[in-house]
């Protein structure tokens, strides 16, 4: 499916149509260039997750991690600006988060280590520009 936004209200407005489908186990996997929108649409994500605390990506400390209201799951929000490769990937521990079907996982700049992906998820692509000022969002769920 693709999407067009032309504003950070509706980026985050789609987000949140998204997180209403997520379920434990569910990884989100975010591709696309610096101010594409991909906090924007995770702050909708979490909203739908009814999730209070602000949502800022976590681009220095990799993770952060956040309970999720009346529910037994945790939304794990991965930033891999930072990250080189694969190999510094693993070394987060982030194929063990993969397993935890007691979350939901979100990789911003998946990019980054695109081969250690599961085959099951959510892949995000997001294009700044197609337009004045617009945001082309591509989904592709394969969960």
């Amino acid at each position: 499916m693709v999407y067009y936004t032309d504003s950070a209200k509706k980026t985050e407005a789609l987000g949140q149509k998204i997180g209403f489908t997520l379920k434990k186990g569910d990884i989100l996997a975010l591709f696309g260039q610096l101010g594409g929108g991909k906090t924007t649409f995770l702050k909708g994500v979490a909203k739908a997750l009814k999730i209070k605390e602000r949502i800022v990506s976590p681009t220095f400390i990799i993770c952060r991690r956040y309970q999720v209201p009346n529910r037994a799951i945790e939304f794990c929000h991965y930033d891999w600006y930072r990250i080189e490769n694969e190999k510094e990937a693993l070394q987060l521990g982030v194929k063990e988060e993969f397993l935890n079907k007691n979350s939901i996982t979100a990789i911003e700049w998946a990019e980054k280590a695109v081969n250690i992906l599961p085959k099951k998820k959510i892949a995000v692509y997001f294009k700044y520009g197609c337009q004045e000022g617009e945001r082309e969002i591509k989904i592709i769920d394969n969960r």
